[in-house]
């Protein structure tokens, strides 16, 4: 895969994207600012050792646009960026002064990117960031903040979850029905406890074997291989950990009616569409149903700080957000994730034009 970055730029309407680079301090970080036009641009630190840079660009690069739909599809006043960090997420060595540096070069950004937590990075390393920036989000609940997104994450999924199954069975009952989780990190573990709570079957996979003993002997779950995953009989598949799950090798093997997961950029691309709609799965568009840790995060630069109340309704309000998306795939007769697209750019557009207006 060959990246060029300014005609992925171009192409996705990348406002910016931005290179850090300090060998003393081992930080090799990529910053993508999507869209600002709602309000900053927020979305979490992906720390990971990627295969090249190439992948890692590409990488930042698709989820600072989802950021964008995200945040307006979630009805918050915040544009879309992410950033990675080229790191091996288990280093405990030199961490607390990569984070430094990195929230140093946050504040060269003056406030149109705001990181939180994401895969491989956590509220510790936020905390360490926060110590000289104040555009590091999702801090400690200790010191006012809105702490672990992942809940919240879970919720919303959740409440997508109810929605897809009132649309194909008739009733947002999920007792009975079978999950199929892909990864058991910080919101599948969520997940599954809500997923228990309501009475459903959950089949998981996972590549850390002591988060599948935890998913094990706490949940009941029934574990199988990363690969075996895709050929389980089940209602729903859940993609909850890295992303393009559902792809050319696996999308023949899926036995599922929904697929609503947490994980981002579920699908490899757009390719996916027909087979899934021949398959006559029920796609909930990853975005729009795993907004639930934005919404958490975001709660803290709403008037007032943080309110638990406030977070609540947003992310109850998924389930009435993926209802509407598959009334407008249906009326518009698009694919989900075009629509979803469609609604979130629409929103974008009247901000500008009333921005416009007011010079």
């Amino acid at each position: 895969m060959d990246v060029k970055v300014l005609a992925e730029a171009q192409k996705r309407g990348h406002e910016q994207v931005n290179f850090f680079y300090y060998p003393r301090f081992g930080l090799k970080a990529i910053v993508g600012i999507h869209n600002t036009v709602l309000g900053p641009a927020l979305g979490g630190c992906r720390m990971r050792m990627y295969e090249n840079e190439s992948q890692a660009i590409d990488d930042v690069m698709r989820l600072s646009e989802g950021m964008t739909y995200k945040s307006s599809m979630a009805g918050l006043d915040l544009g879309g960026g992410k950033s990675i960090l080229f790191a091996d997420p288990a280093m405990s060595e030199g961490r607390r002064e990569m984070f430094l540096k990195f929230a140093e070069c946050l504040n060269h950004l003056n406030g149109r990117y705001i990181t939180a937590e994401d895969m491989g990075t956590s509220v510790e390393d936020v905390m360490v960031m926060r110590e000289i920036t104040k555009f590091a989000a999702g801090y400690s609940m200790e010191k006012g903040g809105s702490g672990d997104p992942s809940p919240w994450t879970a919720r919303g999924v959740f409440q997508a979850m109810q929605a897809a199954c009132e649309r194909r069975y008739g009733s947002k009952e999920l007792k009975g029905k079978t999950v199929t989780v892909q990864g058991v990190g910080h919101v599948g573990m969520y997940l599954l406890e809500i997923l228990k709570e309501a009475g459903a079957k959950f089949v998981v996979c996972d590549t850390n074997e002591a988060s599948l003993r935890v998913a094990k002997e706490k949940f009941g779950a029934e574990v199988v291989s990363t690969d075996a995953i895709y050929d389980v009989q089940c209602n729903i598949y859940a993609p909850c950990a890295v992303g393009q799950t559902v792809n050319p090798q696996t999308i023949g093997r899926l036995k599922c009616d929904i697929i609503a997961g947490a994980a981002n950029n579920q699908l490899l691309d757009s390719s996916l569409y027909a087979p899934i709609e021949e398959k006559k799965i029920l796609y909930c568009p990853d975005f729009v149903i795993n907004s639930g840790g934005v919404i958490s995060v975001g709660g803290e630069y709403i008037e007032g700080g943080w309110n638990k109340n406030w977070v609540t309704q947003k992310v109850m309000a998924i389930y009435n957000t993926t209802h509407r998306v598959l009334d407008e795939s249906e009326r518009r007769k698009k694919f989900p994730e075009v629509v979803s697209i469609e609604l979130a750019k629409e929103r974008i557009k009247e901000a500008e034009e009333r921005k416009l207006s007011r010079r």
